[in-house]
C-alpha cells in the first residue's frame, strides 16, 4: 500500500469537527485528532482552539463519530488455497470498506497455518498486499487433525497472535487439556469451534420446527453446549485461556457467564448473523443462509443479544468466510456453511445501539477495545501513542446493502437489499486513508 506521502500530502492531519468515541477511556463528545505518521499524538476537546497546525491536512468530520478503527478477530481470508474465493488483498479492500482496520485470519487454509513457514507467509503477503493489518492464528493441531498439538510457543514467537482449529472442534479431551495446558505457559489464547460432532453428524441446520418442516437433518444445541462446558472444566485445572468463537446457544452463553463468575480466564464471541438472524431466516432452503454454527432459534438468538447487553460476550467478530457461487448453489445439505461479514459489520451491529439496548461506547468497545485486549495486539484506542488506525461513521445514515457491490471475492450473503442504518465514511490505517466513501459514490455516478 502506498503511502500518502509519496503523493504530496502532509505527514501530519488534523481531524476537526468529531465526535470523538473511545470505549476505553469512555470518551464520547465533540474535539479533535492529530495524527503524524502512523501515530495518534494528541486527542481531545478544543485541542485547535487557535486552529489546526499549518503543516496538517485538514480533515472536516462534519460532527461525525470518530472511533478507532474495528478489530475483527475471526476471519476466513482463503489465502493460501482456495484464492478463486478470497485473497488477503481482496479481504482487506473488503475490511477498509467496513471500517476494519485489523483482522485476525484463521488457519484453516491450504496448507494449514501450523507451522512457522505459514506464519511469515501471511505475514508477507499481508505486507505486500494488505491494505490492513493481518494477523494470523495458529493451529491448535497439527493438519486441524485434532491429534498432535502444534509448537504454539515457537509460532508465537513467530507472530501468531492466537490459537484455534476453527471449522473442526478440537473434540479430543485429553488433547485439549494437553492443549490449554502448553499455550498457559506462554498465556496464549485458545478459540474454540465449540462443536460435538458425533451429535452434529450430519445436521445441517439446527433442530427445531423449522427443521423438520424442511426435512432437513438437524444440529442440536447441546452440541455446543457440551463443549464449552467440557472445556470449561478444563480450564480449572490448567489454567489456560480460552475462547468460545461465534457463540451461538443460550446454554453456552450462560456456561460462559458462570465461568467468569467464578474468576475463570474465559471468554467469547458472537457474529452479527446470529444475533441479527434465526432459524426462520433459512426460509424455503436459503443456502446463504447456512452457517456454522447453524442459525438458532429466536429464543437463542435473544440469549446472545442478553449476553451482549450484560458484558458476558466480549467481542462481536464476522466470522468472515467468502465462498464461490458453486459452493452456494446446490442443494441446502451439500452447500458450505458461512457468508462473508466484513462490509456489513458496522451497520448490523449498530441496530443494538438503535435499538435501545447498548450504548454507542459499550457497542464499539466490542468491536474495538475489547477484542484488541483479547488478542495483545496494538490498537483499539483513542489515545496519545497509539496507532492512527480510525474509523470515522455516520450512525444515522441509512441505505441498502447491495451484495452486488462489495469488495470480498465473493457475494454470499443472506443480508442482500436489507435496509440498515450507519455507514462508514472514511477508514484509516496508520494514518493513512484506505476508504473514503466519497469517493465510492463519485465513482458510482460516474
Amino acid at each position: 500500500m502506498k503511502d500518502e506521502q509519496e503523493h504530496g500530502s502532509p505527514r501530519r492531519v488534523a481531524y476537526i469537527n468529531a465526535r470523538l468515541l473511545d470505549p476505553e477511556s469512555g470518551t464520547d463528545g465533540p474535539g479533535e485528532l492529530l495524527s503524524e505518521k502512523k501515530r495518534i499524538i494528541d486527542v481531545g476537546p478544543r485541542l485547535f482552539d487557535q486552529g489546526p497546525p499549518d503543516d496538517a491536512r485538514v480533515v472536516d468530520c462534519a460532527g461525525h463519530c470518530l472511533a478507532p478503527g474495528l478489530v475483527d478477530m475471526h476471519v476466513h481470508l482463503r489465502e493460501p488455497g482456495h484464492e478463486h474465493k478470497e485473497t488477503i488483498a481482496t479481504g482487506s479492500e473488503s475490511a477498509a470498506a467496513g471500517g476494519v482496520t485489523s483482522m485476525a485470519c484463521m488457519p484453516n487454509t491450504n496448507p494449514v497455518i501450523d507451522n512457522i513457514a505459514l506464519v511469515e507467509y501471511i505475514q508477507r503477503r499481508a505486507r505486500e498486499t494488505s491494505r490492513v493489518k493481518v494477523y494470523p492464528y495458529g493451529a491448535v493441531t497439527r493438519g486441524l487433525k485434532g491429534e498432535q498439538i502444534t509448537e504454539m510457543g515457537l509460532l508465537s514467537e513467530a507472530g501468531a497472535i492466537a490459537f484455534s482449529d476453527d471449522g473442526l472442534p478440537v473434540f479430543d479431551s485429553l488433547v485439549m487439556r494437553r492443549a490449554l495446558s502448553y499455550a498457559s505457559t506462554f498465556g496464549l489464547l485458545i478459540s474454540q469451534h465449540a462443536e460435538d460432532p458425533r451429535l452434529s453428524a450430519c445436521g445441517c441446520m439446527a433442530e427445531g420446527a423449522h427443521s423438520t418442516r424442511l426435512g432437513l437433518s438437524s444440529i442440536p444445541d447441546v452440541s455446543e453446549v457440551i463443549i464449552v462446558e467440557r472445556d470449561i472444566r478444563l480450564v480449572e485445572i490448567t489454567g489456560g485461556r480460552y475462547h468460545v468463537a461465534h457463540i451461538s446457544t443460550a446454554g453456552a452463553v450462560e456456561a460462559v457467564r458462570c465461568a467468569k463468575a467464578r474468576g475463570l480466564q474465559v471468554t467469547c464471541e458472537a457474529t452479527p448473523h446470529h444475533f441479527t438472524l434465526c432459524d426462520a431466516d433459512v426460509g424455503n432452503y436459503r443456502t446463504f443462509a447456512k452457517m456454522a454454527p447453524p442459525l438458532r432459534s429466536e429464543q437463542n438468538r435473544q440469549a446472545i443479544l442478553e449476553g451482549l447487553k450484560d458484558g458476558t460476550i466480549d467481542a462481536i467478530a464476522t466470522d468472515h468466510a467468502p465462498h464461490d457461487q458453486e459452493s452456494k448453489r446446490v442443494p441446502f445439505a451439500h452447500a458450505a456453511n458461512g457468508i462473508v461479514g466484513l462490509e456489513t459489520l458496522l451497520p448490523l451491529s449498530l441496530a443494538l445501539h438503535h435499538e435501545g439496548g447498548m450504548t454507542l461506547l459499550d457497542l464499539l468497545a466490542t468491536m474495538t477495545s475489547g477484542p484488541a485486549r483479547l488478542l495483545g495486539i496494538p490498537g483499539g484506542r483513542l489515545a496519545k501513542g497509539e496507532p492512527a488506525d480510525l474509523v470515522l461513521f455516520d450512525p444515522d445514515a441509512e441505505w441498502v446493502i447491495e451484495v452486488s457491490k462489495f469488495r470480498s471475492k465473493s457475494k454470499n450473503s443472506p443480508f442482500d437489499e436489507r435496509r440498515v442504518r450507519g455507514r462508514v465514511l472514511r477508514t484509516v490505517v496508520d494514518g493513512r486513508s484506505v476508504f473514503r466513501h466519497d469517493e465510492v459514490e463519485n465513482a458510482d455516478a460516474a
